[in-house]
């Protein structure tokens, strides 16, 4: 049995209805220059119950094609975004 892959990513846009984008960053070396350079992709996720929001920093995994741009799922919320509380410093 294969193993299923999970990506870690950062919550770009919800607002679809049970779905959301998330941005995968990942680092590749420069064939040439060998500099590290920042490459990120973006993934259309399936949220069944709209939890996630825009900045949260959460866990995703493969799974069947939902829909013709989905086939991920969102597992859990590692981290919340805490942009509100740092304005109103609550």
């Amino acid at each position: 049995m294969e193993k299923i892959r999970t990506l870690k990513g950062r919550v770009m846009s919800n607002k679809m209805q049970k779905s959301a984008v998330v941005a995968i960053e990942r680092f590749v070396k420069h064939v040439v220059y060998g500099k590290f350079i920042k490459r990120t992709t973006k993934i259309h996720i399936h949220d069944e119950e709209n939890e996630c929001n825009v900045g949260d920093f959460i866990e995703i995994r493969e799974s069947r094609p939902i829909s013709k741009k989905k086939s991920w799922v969102l597992v859990r919320i590692i981290e919340k975004n805490n942009l509100i509380n740092k304005i109103t410093n609550k």
